[in-house]
């Protein structure tokens, strides 16, 4: 099972520019694909409900079969071998990850360039356990098991801006391997909190949610239990605000009973807290009880006590940048924009949904099995190809490249309602053609971007 370094890749010999092949010939290549120094990428082996198996013989028995593996590294599933009995009675899938940042440099990790990194983990169905404030009001915090059936494939449908996602992960891998080697606080300073920033619909929410899923699977040999509490802010305010404080002390008294069992990793989502920032400053300007500041000082304080605690990370969000409390925002160890999707992020995400309604039959492809070009392959081709020579999975993807052109004001959340929104456009809904499909969609984006502008 891979450590936090795991999701690095380390060089010790960067200036040697030269390794052999499986052939036995002298190569030349970059200095990051040196064999003895391999590129680590993370492989994960999700169990069946029903599987008893060991973590370690699971782990095991996946490496070697990827020991005997003589393919190219690419991000997606690798079937589960039909003749090994224990992996198909055990396993669910097995899928590689992290490879993205290759595939955009346009370089591929041939097998012996890489080291798989293999994670076993088995979802949790329980479903959220929600922890209700007592008096009819909203719930103060709700918690899940993780990692959750419930956020089982949220990581991979969330599409942002190229690095995005590998740089949270990898800031939430150094935080906790600081932690886990000891380096002293007073020196380095550090205290697990991410905030993001930005417009409502972007994912910061679901991005939170599936960074917290990704990390439980990627520690789980460090952790073997790991939990979710979602904060609801706006419980915390309580219609009588002496009420306020008990509901503060509630929510942290039980998160400080799960951080302090060692070998539970801990992830506090707290979403928009630009409300904790707002009932400060009323207070400050007498519209509101003074409980109320006294309400937000106790939450900065126990967040503070928390930063003693190895196994706990926060993450926060926000859709008013401008309304963050300073005295938070100088809190958060790391803090990003997420913006409404870019060109090539909005091209992906109707991709994904072209792609899943010909999975599912909704569209069909006349000559059979299809797929979008990804953005990178696409601009290349565009480029390199004469307009007669525009046809099949080329020319659909052209036509899908121009919706998204057209989508740019239009936020990640209502990208992907397009294509129900479409679906009930269309003329036949019986209809199964995309070229016909991606017209009727296109026409729903300009409706829906001039309500927007109207």
């Amino acid at each position: 099972m891979g450590s936090p370094i795991a999701m690095e890749i380390f060089l010790q010999n960067a200036t040697d520019t030269e390794t052999y092949n499986t052939n036995g010939v002298l190569e030349s290549v970059s200095p990051s694909l040196l064999t003895d120094d391999k590129v680590l990428v993370s492989v994960e082996v999700c169990l069946k409900p029903s599987s008893t198996a060991r973590i370690e013989d699971v782990q095991a028995v996946v490496e070697r079969m990827l020991e005997k593996r003589s393919l190219s590294y690419v991000d997606g599933p690798i079937p589960v071998p039909d003749d090994d009995t224990f992996l198909k009675e055990n396993v669910q899938r097995i899928h590689i990850c992290d490879t993205d940042e290759w595939v955009e440099k346009h370089e591929i990790l041939l097998f012996w360039q890489v080291k798989p990194v293999v994670h076993v983990f088995q979802l949790s169905e329980e479903g959220p356990g929600e922890e209700s404030s007592g008096d009819g009001q909203l719930s103060s915090f709700n918690e899940w098991i993780l990692p959750a059936k419930e956020f089982d494939g949220m990581w991979e449908s969330l599409i942002f801006e190229v690095g995005l996602k590998q740089r949270l992960l990898r800031y939430a891998a150094s935080a906790l391997l600081f932690t886990e080697k000891g380096v002293n606080p007073f020196l380095v300073s550090w205290n697990r909190v991410i905030l993001l920033h930005g417009p409502p619909g972007t994912g910061k929410t679901s991005l939170c949610k599936a960074l917290a899923q990704k990390l439980s699977i990627r520690f789980n040999s460090r952790y073997p239990q790991c939990q979710l509490v979602e904060v609801n802010a706006h419980s915390l305010f309580s219609k009588w605000f002496s009420e306020s404080g008990k509901l503060v002390a509630k929510l942290f008294q039980k998160i400080q009973e799960m951080v302090e069992e060692e070998n539970n990793l801990v992830f506090v989502v707290i979403d928009e807290v630009e409300s904790l920032a707002a009932a400060r400053n009323a207070a400050l300007s007498g519209s509101e009880p003074s409980d109320s500041i006294r309400v937000v000082n106790a939450l900065l304080t126990q967040m503070d006590k928390l930063k003693s605690s190895p196994n706990v990370i926060i993450l926060t969000t926000s859709n008013i940048t401008a309304a963050i409390d300073i005295a938070f925002v100088d809190r958060a160890d790391i803090k990003a924009y997420v913006g409404p999707p870019p060109l090539q992020a909005r091209y992906e995400i109707l991709r994904s949904c072209m792609e899943e309604l010909i999975r599912t039959g909704i569209l069909t492809y006349p000559e059979g099995y299809f797929k979008f070009l990804n953005y990178p392959t696409l601009r290349e081709k565009l480029n390199m190809a004469e307009a007669h020579e525009l046809q099949g999975s080329l020319c659909l993807s052209k036509q899908l490249v121009e919706a998204a052109e057209l989508c740019e004001s239009l936020s990640g959340r209502a990208l992907r309602k397009l294509p129900l929104l479409a679906h009930a456009a269309l003329d036949n809904p019986y209809s199964r053609d995309p070229a016909q499909f991606l017209n009727t969609m296109i026409d729903v984006a300009k409706r829906e971007i001039s309500q927007l502008s109207g």
